[in-house]
């Protein structure tokens, strides 16, 4: 289940990436259907595919809300 959620996850960000479209916690949080107020959940599912390594942020600088994401290979 867990791996089903960081596959998505990077596929979601693979998908937008080559689309042009920034990939912020909002914007998975949408693709998952998840309510504002559990926004927490969609942070774990992002924090897990970061450590996989499967997506990595675009600033490292960047403030929590800031924060943007992009495919490992980008």
């Amino acid at each position: 289940m867990k791996e089903d959620k960081i596959r998505t996850c990077y596929f979601v960000t693979c998908y937008y990436y080559v689309n042009e479209i920034p990939v912020a916690n909002a914007v998975l949080r949408e693709r998952f259907g998840v309510e504002a107020e559990n926004k927490a959940t969609v942070s774990r599912i992002i924090k897990d595919t970061v450590d996989s390594g499967l997506i990595k942020l675009v600033d490292e600088s960047a403030a929590t809300k800031l924060r943007r994401y992009i495919p490992y290979w980008a």
